[in-house]
């Protein structure tokens, strides 16, 4: 190989190095410290993890993409979601790598091939336009989402944790997860006490004061003799009333027959006896005793 060869060559490897750092240069790097420059501007943002292949497949093309951000206006930008897992909870980060298009704070995922000519036609062309946003409630700046990015932040704290207890500290995994099970029951018994002491400092229970004598007073109403019911007095006066007036009706009846039997003999020939004699032996207790009632 000749010098003139290997200068050539040379060449060629510095211009493709400064290409990439120049490429490189423009991806800006955001993590939960400044990812709130994405409400402003338009950008451009994938979310990677080191360890995902399909990342470092997208890495060149990615890169490739970002030397054309001062030609198309855009930010292009990075997001680690292993030092950032705030941040994949508060994008809802379920796959990676993902890909969202912000424009003064409205967020559209980019769900089409990832090409560097499919990237900048989607932004040359306003594509995203045909891409529905996000909606309001799951908006990465809403208050929702803020707390959705806290227990991301709490998981992967305990995650580091159990790492440390079974790789430093040579503890095995079910030990590691009893510590866990008894530092939960025992935070959830003095938050559920303190939450108690608060409730019975704002809403205390009443209770309804007692007043003196009333023992005695009910005690008193107890040993009185009872008095029957009002109702009770109108059901025997009722059933009294009724039988009075069924026995006067009975009555009425045999004195009826006991006249017309007299009146019968009366008109008789062989009958010798007067009509009051009749009338008065009607109305006599044996007259009464001998007739027979009716059936019912």
């Amino acid at each position: 190989m000749t010098a003139r060869h290997a200068l050539l060559l040379i060449c060629v490897w510095v211009s493709v190095a400064s290409c990439v750092v120049s490429a490189k240069s423009n991806v800006k790097i955001l993590d939960e410290n400044n990812w709130e420059l994405l409400l402003q501007g338009e950008w451009m943002v994938e979310f990677y993890a080191p360890w995902c292949p399909a990342c470092r497949a997208l890495e060149p093309v990615w890169n490739d993409f970002a030397s054309w951000s001062d030609d198309l206006g855009i930010n292009i930008a990075q997001i680690d979601v292993t030092t950032s897992p705030g941040l994949s909870g508060r994008f809802m980060v379920t796959a990676l790598p993902t890909i969202y298009h912000v424009k003064d704070g409205v967020f559209r995922q980019y769900r089409g091939t990832r090409d560097r000519d499919e990237f900048i036609g989607f932004v040359e062309e306003k594509k995203w336009g045909a891409v529905e946003p996000i909606p309001g409630w799951k908006s990465p700046s809403s208050v929702q989402m803020s707390v959705v990015s806290n227990f991301f932040k709490l998981s992967m704290l305990l995650r580091n944790i159990h790492t440390q207890l079974t790789e430093e500290h040579g503890i095995p995994y079910w030990g590691s997860y009893l510590i866990f099970a008894v530092a939960t029951i025992v935070i959830g018994a003095v938050l559920g006490l303190v939450l108690v002491f608060l409730i019975d400092c704002f809403y205390p229970a009443k209770v309804a004061p007692k007043k003196a004598g009333d023992g005695a007073a009910r005690k008193k109403h107890d040993d009185l003799p009872q008095e029957p019911d009002e109702d009770e007095e109108d059901i025997v006066d009722e059933k009294g009333s009724e039988s009075d007036a069924l026995e006067l009706e009975e009555d009425g009846e045999e004195v009826e027959e006991v006249a017309q039997e007299a009146t019968e003999k009366d008109d008789a020939p062989e009958s010798e006896e007067p009509a009051e004699q009749v009338a008065a032996g009607s109305s006599s207790p044996d007259t009464r005793r001998r007739r027979v009632r009716k059936a019912d």
